[in-house]
């Protein structure tokens, strides 16, 4: 073969060929079999295929595989390994998967396929809905994310060879979700290679000036080093504390750029820059160890954690301590047991890797094992989150690192996100309990429910039937789960009000000619199940309130006709195509690769934007021919467009093969922000649109007592994605309620 095969991939290849003729059905014999029947496959299938390095495809499925037999992952996963990404980039179907090589590894195959085939609005909502379908799937197999994080790693090992734009979008999405993931899971090895790699991509000079730096000091960090682990050996020998092993770890790149930014220091004034590790027989023997380190040198106040008695979220086991060296430099020094190692180092890898005698060598581990209570918390979410960019910041969110421990009244441990307040806690609980919540005592104490709670706080909850808390929580709420759950009760106590707009959005823009029963169709329960809702009454209050937008489920209905043309007359079809989006037939869009005007199909000709619309870059268009005014552009779904003569539309569309002259220029948009009413509030909106460099050309504040403010505001925008990018800016400020667009639909 043309391809470096490794060692125990050899090894199965040429068992299996002498094996050829013989029919033992052991255990060996058969995962053997699965893993060469595997590669062989996607062998066949990826042949001809080529990577950006030039290399053939299939070195990528081995490297893969390579990484979770490493991480002592059963033949299923590595089976898996090779075939996760033939669904995505071949004619096999995952049903074929099955048939060949059985329902587990079609799972964890499924789990970690893309969905590439899929048209969607936006690369927000696209990456949005794969990620829902991964968790998911770890649901049902925490191994999926394995895999995938096996795939992600070597992807990143060979990012080098992709388009700068692309290496840095894969490097970003890396930092914020699958590095956090791998820490969820213990996999520390992963996560630091994952961090190190993605801080290669996004801060390329800082990379290669630490780096640098590192390599300098190497020599002055091991003298160092090895002195302290002489010294630590023989007083631990001394104890009767018998050591298996006692050495240095160096911090990682990004580990160290952190810490210069987080506490502005240079790296000169970094000076631990190592860890050191020591690695004994049983828990005990780690605190004998610890009081021999504090024996030894001086511990630094505060910098001692014992995460044997308080283990992290991820099942981490450790103690931690800072001591000065004898360089008079602080040192960190790690104590724990030879399992606690193998499971800061693999995390639930060493489920597989390290398993105990009797174990299930395909086990699998679930969502409703307790240590995996975050994922838990994703899944809760899947139904909540309708917005595609308030799903991915409320995931980036929850897998970062918890910071606080706090415990309920019967002693259970509950890990929340650092600054988090009494209600966040409540939530944590249960969403009734949230829903219900009129005070909190901690400690035994009564405190305002918007105190920050601080580790090993004991919490308890005052609930009362009628009480439910109030938007102010908004201010003070730390976690994405209570801000949302609190949202949800300010858009359900408007329900029906939001109901009514809703439905008035969407007869504007759909109660022509044959849509008199439109909310009770066939046509109308698709939309509704592809925009992620239970009901149209669902449907109509998300529209209302703004967490879908008009255009997202006019989208979604001229798919759904497309889909069902088929199935329906020519008369319909024409009569139902042209009613949501008119366009004249026999015409094809033009597109002139010369042009340097923002809109293609008018060269040459005066045009306008038209103000009842107001469209912007990125948004469906076409051209309106006028008497003496020349062509008028209007989003596709402008409701004025019912009253214009077919041969009077011309199909134009934004120029995007010239597109610095596209966002060279700006256009109005009209935005209505529903917040909360305190002092200063507006100016902080300003000041995120003055960030990004937009003009507001008009604003209007309205305000009621004990009701939230309403801001409209006219800005220039110049592009969806900017406008888009704004709103997941804005919505992140504890203040707001509620951002939406105006003027979808004119009447």
């Amino acid at each position: 073969m043309d391809i470096n095969i490794p060692v125990w991939l050899q090894n199965c290849l040429d068992n299996s060929s002498a094996n050829g003729d013989q029919t033992e059905d052991s255990y060996q014999d058969c995962e053997n079999q699965l893993i060469v029947e595997a590669f062989k496959f996607a062998y066949q299938l990826h042949e001809g295929q080529y990577r950006k390095s030039g290399e053939p495809y299939i070195c990528h499925p081995v490297a893969v595989a390579d990484l979770l037999r490493d991480l002592g992952g059963s033949a299923a996963m590595i089976a898996a390994g090779f075939l996760h990404d033939v669904v995505e980039d071949t004619e096999v179907t995952i049903e074929e998967i099955e048939n060949r090589f059985g329902g587990e590894v079609r799972q964890l195959v499924e789990g970690v396929t893309k969905l590439s085939k899929i048209n969607f609005k936006s690369k927000t909502e696209g990456q949005a809905e794969n990620f829902r379908r991964m968790f998911l799937a770890m649901a049902k197999d925490i191994r999926v994310i394995v895999v995938k994080l096996a795939d992600r790693l070597h992807n990143m090992r060979t990012l080098e060879h992709l388009p700068d734009a692309k290496r840095r979008r894969i490097a970003l999405e890396t930092k914020e979700i699958f590095a956090p993931l791998a820490n969820r899971l213990g996999i520390w090895h992963l996560k630091w290679e994952l961090e190190d790699l993605a801080f290669k991509y996004l801060e390329s000079e800082a990379y290669r000036q630490i780096q640098q730096l590192v390599a300098d000091k190497r020599t002055d960090r091991e003298k160092r080093l090895k002195l302290v682990t002489e010294t630590l050996q023989h007083r631990l020998t001394k104890a009767g504390i018998h050591c298996l092993d006692l050495s240095g770890r160096p911090k990682h790149l990004h580990s160290i750029y952190q810490k210069m930014q987080r506490q502005h220091k240079e790296f000169h004034e970094i000076y631990d820059l190592a860890a050191l590790r020591i690695i004994v027989k049983t828990k005990e023997e780690c605190y004998r160890a610890l009081a021999v380190v504090h024996d030894a040198f001086l511990p630094i106040p505060g910098r001692f954690k014992d995460y044997i008695g308080l283990p992290k979220a991820n099942r981490y086991q450790s103690l931690h301590t800072g001591v000065i060296g004898p360089w008079g430099g602080p040192l960190e020094i790690q104590i724990r047991t030879l399992e606690m190692h193998h499971i800061a180092e693999y995390g639930i890898a060493a489920h597989w890797k390290y398993k105990e005698t009797g174990g299930s060598h395909n086990a699998n581990l679930t969502a409703a094992d307790e240590k995996f209570t975050w994922l838990r918390q994703l899944l809760e979410w899947q139904n909540d989150l309708k917005d595609a960019q308030e799903y991915l910041d409320s995931v980036k969110d929850n897998l970062f690192e918890d910071d606080v421990y706090v415990f309920t009244p019967k002693g259970d441990l509950v890990a929340l996100k650092a600054g988090s307040t009494p209600i966040d806690f409540a939530y944590r609980i249960h969403t009734e309990v949230g829903n219900h919540c009129a005070g909190a005592k901690v400690n035994s104490r009564i405190v305002p429910i918007s105190t920050p709670l601080q580790n090993g706080d004991i919490v308890d909850i005052i609930t009362q039937k009628n009480s439910q808390p109030s938007v102010d929580c908004l201010n003070f709420a730390r976690t994405s789960l209570a801000k949302n759950r609190i949202r949800q009760l300010y858009k359900r106590a408007h329900r029906e009000e939001n109901i009514a707009r809703g439905k008035e959005l969407l007869e504007k823009a759909l109660a022509r000619k044959g849509f008199e029963n439109l909310l009770k169709s066939q046509a109308m329960q698709t939309v509704i199940e592809k925009c992620n809702y239970q009901s149209v009454e669902d449907l109509l209050a998300g529209l209302g309130h703004g967490e879908i937008t008009l255009n997202f489920v006019l989208n979604r209905w001229r798919e759904t006709i497309k889909s069902q043309q088929p199935l329906t007359s020519d008369s319909e079809i024409s009569e139902n195509v042209s009613a949501i989006a008119p366009k004249p037939r026999g015409i094809s869009p033009i597109t002139s690769q010369s042009s340097n005007s923002p809109i293609v199909g008018i060269e040459g000709l005066m045009y306008h934007l038209a103000g009842c619309c107001n469209p912007i870059p990125g948004e469906e268009i076409i051209g309106v021919v006028t008497r003496g005014k020349g062509i008028k552009i209007h989003r596709q779904e402008c409701q004025n467009l019912e009253k214009v003569e077919c041969d009077r539309l011309i199909p134009v569309s934004w120029n995007c093969d010239n597109e610095n002259n596209v966002h060279f220029h700006t256009y109005p948009v009209k935005i209505q922000i529903e917040t909360l009413d305190r002092v200063g509030v507006f100016k902080d909106i300003l000041s995120r649109l003055s960030d990004r460099g937009i003009n507001v050309r008009h604003a209007n504040v309205k305000t009621s007592t004990a009701k939230p403010a309403l801001i409209d505001l006219e800005i220039e925008i110049s592009s969806c994605t900017q406008l888009e990018q704004l709103f997941s800016q804005i919505k992140k400020m504890s203040d707001i309620i509620n951002i939406r667009r105006l003027g979808y639909v004119y009447s």
